[in-house]
């Protein structure tokens, strides 16, 4: 970690990124997915390690409970567009799984997919969360991640994420993969709010859509096993083998709750958030709780 500089912001055809989710790009844009590949797209923070465990442990801890305790989730469910000094490339961690389906991770943009994953009319399971909370969140997850620019104070960094000037951007995200559920049907869209409020029903939810069929002992098993606080404690998800995270300044994990943005937001700072996000968030069938 100690080698590692934070890297610059950029603009990579009108999204912010920095040359961590570049260095790789035609590999990325010339992967090969499958057409049982599942894709577990996200905006940063917003949901994708729980998901992404939860996949994990829904297809593989009946045939491989040894892996589910030994490989850490970034490994088993590698990101696709990542480039890390002290990793394989996403693409070729995705190209070594030996499991099937193979579960891949993206923050990419709806616009920046791979379009093998549309060719091959791959499941996709897309998370979003409210801004208010996914912004506090990404805070605390840069000043203690090494690949992203330096975070800064929290007032200029809000601003930043109003002004889209953020790694993956910031409402476009959300709202263009959106616009994808309406016309591409192998998409659920989620929302953490209702994972938080009822996992239960939201795996079910999950279930119904992959055409998975656990028992309810096989449920009620993996629904303590993903709940927040047991997967905190668990190595395998925390993120604590990862280089290039300095757990002096925050966890991987840090609380999991819906509302955690009212301890960061002034009441000014929340009154301009909630008029930036009226201008930018114009799609009334889109629409997210910032408290349960």
């Amino acid at each position: 970690m100690d080698s590692l500089s934070r890297p610059e912001l950029f603009d990579f055809h009108g999204v912010s990124l920095t040359h961590y989710f570049t260095d790789n790009w035609d590999n990325i844009q010339n992967f090969q997915a499958r057409p049982d590949d599942i894709l577990i797209a996200t905006y940063p923070k917003a949901g994708s390690t729980w998901v992404s465990y939860i996949l994990d442990l829904l297809y593989f801890d009946q045939t491989s409970p040894e892996c589910q305790k030994s490989v850490p989730i970034y490994a088993s469910v590698p990101i696709l567009e990542v480039t890390f000094p002290s990793l394989q490339p996403g693409t070729d961690m995705v190209d070594n799984l030996l499991t099937s389906p193979r579960l891949i991770k993206t923050h990419l943009p709806v616009q920046f997919v791979p379009k093998s994953f549309w060719e091959q009319k791959c499941r996709i399971v897309y998370v979003a969360r409210n801004g208010k909370d996914s912004v506090v969140s990404f805070f605390h997850f840069e000043r203690m991640t090494m690949i992203f620019p330096e975070p800064g104070d929290w007032s200029s960094y809000l601003q930043r994420f109003m002004e889209g000037k953020m790694v993956f951007g910031s409402y476009d995200h959300v709202n263009n993969w959106w616009e994808k559920k309406q016309t591409y049907s192998n998409l659920h869209y989620m929302f953490y709010e209702d994972l938080v409020e009822d996992t239960g029903r939201e795996i079910d939810k999950l279930c119904c859509f992959l055409g998975l069929s656990p028992s309810a002992q096989e449920k009620e098993r993996l629904a303590g096993r993903v709940q927040f606080y047991n997967m905190k404690q668990d190595n395998v998800v925390n993120h604590s083998t990862f280089q290039g995270m300095d757990f002096k300044l925050s966890s991987f994990m840090r609380k999991g709750k819906v509302g955690d943005w009212k301890n960061h937001f002034t009441v000014a700072q929340s009154e301009e958030f909630d008029e930036d996000y009226k201008k930018k968030m114009k799609n009334p069938t889109l629409t997210f709780r910032n408290e349960i």
